[in-house]
């Protein structure tokens, strides 16, 4: 995943406004929220910050 560390410090999530970490999820590349636990997805090393776009924490 090659996002920029600015960027990272920037973003929130967008249901919650926590914090965004990056992981690794089955090969995929997804940012996942603190706060309320979901995982957005990063497509071509863009997040995809749209809450029906998120997986929910199990």
């Amino acid at each position: 995943m090659n996002i920029d560390q600015q960027l990272l410090s920037i973003i929130v999530c967008p249901a919650c406004h926590g914090e965004l970490s990056p992981a690794s999820t089955d090969g995929a590349d997804e940012l996942v929220c603190q706060g309320c636990g979901n995982a957005y997805p990063v497509r071509d090393d863009i997040p995809v910050l749209l809450v029906d776009e998120a997986r929910k924490p199990a």
